[in-house]
Formats: structure tokens, C-alpha cells, sequence
């Protein structure tokens, strides 16, 4: 009896073990690895030789930079030089921005605004200065906005991340009032989207193309003390246009007198009259 005990004791130890060898051992799961932040790439390298016989390292980037230029000049003629001057933006690239001309002859003043391509800038300056006699004065400025347009960039994907979200709210929402909020919301998000995409593009356009405002003056004559168009005779014929003015105002004034003078004549009798009694009074 024991020795059969004993070895049903030993064939479910055997059928224990086997079960337990067969069986899949529990595993806690892996941790997920951490996102590896990827770098970004480098701004490109550029060596440049330097005085000392080494090398200067600079590093170059894109940039967005507003570029602006005013220059005045003396022409020969303003008219002239003013449409030289549209034609060069057509040239390149541009456009007339405005235009404006003042006076006449030696006192003809004239103004023209243009935009040009970014790249064109400089060339665009050289070519006006060939048009002028004399350059008397030139400045140029430049403002970096890569920064503002990289902000624009943030902003914008922002506000279509929060359009994502709302659309998605949108589709789960069963209740009249949340769908006209969401709706609500979305609309402002839209707009605010819009007015960024606006800005964008308003620094996409100004950065490339530059503007170029020209002051346009005439050249001093030299020919003589005498005015260009001066002449005697008209200046004797205007004198006696003015004669005849004078002579006509006199002879209206005096008709007018004449026509009035039965009022102002009695009104001179009257104050005579009232003179004359006073002093009589007074001499009694």
C-alpha cells in the first residue's frame, strides 16, 4: 500500500513539472524607448582666408531681410529721368510704387518710389546713379525679420493643431449648444489662421523685392543772369494789363459813387447841416 502510495505521489510530481516546463513564463512588458531628439542639421560652414594666413570660420543661414534704399539725384531732365527710372523697374523684376512731379522748367521737382527684386538691389542703385549729373545724397538700411516670420511659422501651427482638435470635438459632439460652440471656436481659429498666413506672405513679398525711393531734381542753369523765358515785351505788356486794372477799378468805384450818390449826398447834407447848427448855437 505504501509502495503504491508512493508512487502515485511520484507520477504527479512528474505531471507537475511537466505542466510548469510547458507553460509560457510571465513577462513584464518593455518600457517604450524615449523619443531621440534628432538635431537639427547645421547651418553650412564657410571658410574664408585671413590676413594672418589662416582661415576664418564663418557661418552662413538663410535670412529674411527687408533691404530699403533712398537716393537724390540731379537730372538733366526730371521728366525724363522719372521714366528711365519706371522703366528700370520693369527691368527688373519690379514695379512702380508711386510717382510724382511738381513745377514747371528750372523749378520742376519730382519724386518716384519702385520695387525691385531682392537680388537686383544694388544693380538698380548703380543704374540710377548713371542717370544722375550729381548724386547728392544715398542711404540704404536692411531689418532682419527672419525672426517675426519664424514666430508667424509657430503661431500658424499652433492654430491649425487647435482647428485639428476642434474638428475632432466636432464630430463627437451630439448637443445643439456644444456644436454652436465649437463652431464658434472654430471660426476664430480660421480667422486668426488667416490674419497669420496675411503676415507671412506681406514678409515673403517685401523681402523679395526691395524699395527704391528716388528724390529727382533739375540742373542749375549756367547760361546767363537772365531767367530762361524772359522777355521785354511780355513784361511791358503785362505791365500795361495791369494799368488797364487800376484804370478799370477806378472807373467802377467811381460809377458806383455816382450811381449812390443821392444816399451818401444826403447823408453829407444831413451831418453838414446838424455841423452848421451847432456851431451857430454856439456863437449866439
Amino acid at each position: 500500500m505504501k509502495k503504491l502510495v508512493m508512487v502515485l505521489l511520484l507520477v504527479i510530481l512528474l505531471m507537475v513539472s511537466a505542466a510548469c516546463a510547458r507553460a509560457p513564463e510571465a513577462v513584464a512588458p518593455a518600457p517604450m524607448p524615449a523619443p531621440v531628439p534628432v538635431p537639427a542639421p547645421a547651418p553650412p560652414v564657410m571658410s574664408l582666408p585671413s590676413k594672418g594666413g589662416g582661415t576664418i570660420t564663418v557661418i552662413s543661414e538663410d535670412r529674411m531681410i527687408v533691404r530699403n534704399g533712398d537716393i537724390a539725384i540731379v537730372v538733366e531732365d526730371v521728366l525724363k529721368a522719372r521714366d528711365d527710372i519706371a522703366r528700370l523697374a520693369e527691368q527688373f523684376g519690379g514695379f512702380v510704387v508711386s510717382s510724382y512731379v511738381s513745377g514747371e522748367e528750372l523749378g520742376m521737382r519730382g519724386s518716384i518710389t519702385i520695387r525691385v527684386e531682392d537680388d537686383k538691389f544694388e544693380t538698380a542703385l548703380a543704374e540710377i546713379r548713371k542717370l544722375a549729373v550729381r548724386v547728392k545724397s544715398e542711404s540704404t538700411n536692411s531689418q532682419d525679420v527672419t525672426e517675426q516670420y519664424t514666430d508667424l511659422e509657430t503661431r500658424l501651427k499652433n492654430a491649425e493643431s487647435a482647428e485639428k482638435q476642434y474638428l475632432a470635438i466636432l464630430e463627437r459632439a451630439d448637443r445643439v449648444e456644444d456644436i454652436l460652440r465649437v463652431y464658434d471656436s472654430l471660426r476664430n481659429i480660421r480667422l486668426e489662421i488667416e490674419q497669420i498666413k496675411t503676415q507671412m506672405r506681406n514678409l515673403e513679398r517685401i523681402t523679395s523685392m526691395s524699395l527704391i525711393s528716388v528724390q529727382i531734381e533739375p540742373r542749375g542753369t549756367t547760361g546767363g543772369v537772365v531767367r530762361k523765358g524772359w522777355s521785354a515785351l511780355e513784361v511791358l505788356k503785362s505791365a500795361l494789363r495791369g494799368l488797364v486794372t487800376f484804370g478799370q477799378v477806378v472807373g467802377t468805384v467811381l460809377i458806383w459813387m455816382l450811381i449812390f450818390s443821392p444816399l451818401w449826398g444826403g447823408v453829407l447834407a444831413i451831418v453838414y447841416w446838424r455841423a452848421w447848427r451847432k456851431k451857430k448855437k454856439a456863437s449866439s
